[in-house]
């Protein structure tokens, strides 16, 4: 007799796992492994904050600047979202933290990349919490951020999974200024609230109004008839972090830690 062949299991052979064949697996697995996690670390309550990576930190513009004092750019005078985003996320995170008798921890999450992303991350780790970043293999575009929890620092592949767990957990959502993904995510979010299929009820912050008007005439929506008038109360425009974390918190508490959401 010959020498018995090792077979390889089908779940081991990462040929047949990248083939479009296992695309169901690799979906799955999206699916599973976040779970898994999230329910190892007891996360339930999330804070999303959408914005674009391009904006820079104050440290980004110093460095910038020193390199080429001339340079004037439009990404330059939107760094002020930058530091709202962190403050924002430092001062939510505190609040939770300090939550008395409560099973409910609003974690802040975003896409896990730099600019606004990465000022929520910051945020909310300088306040001592855990920062979520969900974020997506791109083939242009380098992920990741210095201020993302370690063990929460997830990859995904599918922009429809991504774009699942960002919506699956979250308590509250902020809106910064951003580009066509900061737009899809945005629109996306108010079509699911709007057609209700997310039927918990999800406060929506869409900061910095003098960016968005500029950018996407939502009133003239309502005036054309193309949505009715009552879809502008499914978010809340705010031009200050005080504004922003007073309506937050006031309807989190209202919601979730005193009453039921159905």
């Amino acid at each position: 007799m010959g020498k018995q062949r090792k077979r390889k299991k089908f779940y081991k052979d990462f040929d047949f796992l990248n083939s479009p064949d296992a695309r169901p697996t690799r979906l799955l697995a999206e699916y599973f492994g976040p779970l898994r996690l999230f329910r190892r670390m007891r996360i339930k309550d999330t804070i999303v904050f959408f914005g674009s990576a391009r904006i820079p930190s104050p440290e980004d513009i110093a460095n910038r600047k020193e390199k080429n004092p001339e340079e004037s750019s439009g990404l330059l005078s939107l760094t002020s979202y930058y530091n709202d985003a962190r403050n924002l996320a430092f001062r939510l995170t505190r609040w939770s933290k300090g939550l008395k008798d409560s099973k409910h921890r609003f974690i802040v999450t975003s896409g896990g990349g730099k600019g606004i992303m990465e000022a929520a991350c910051r945020g909310a780790r300088e306040a001592g919490g855990y920062a979520i970043g969900l974020t997506i293999s791109l083939p242009s575009e380098p992920q990741g951020n210095p201020y993302t929890t370690e063990e929460l620092d997830l990859e995904f592949h599918y922009f429809f999974m991504r774009k699942f767990w960002f919506l699956y957990l979250a308590k509250a959502m902020v809106v910064f200024p951003g580009g066509y993904g900061t737009l899809d995510e945005m629109m996306e979010l108010l079509t699911l609230i709007q057609t209700r299929k997310i039927k918990k009820k999800l406060p929506v912050i869409i900061h910095g109004k003098e960016y968005w008007d500029r950018i996407i005439n939502l009133d003239s929506l309502a005036t054309f008839g193309t949505i009715s008038k009552r879809d502008l109360d499914l978010f809340h425009f705010s031009e200050s972090v005080d504004d922003a974390f007073e309506f937050l918190t006031k309807e989190l508490t209202k919601v979730h830690l005193r009453g039921r959401n159905f």
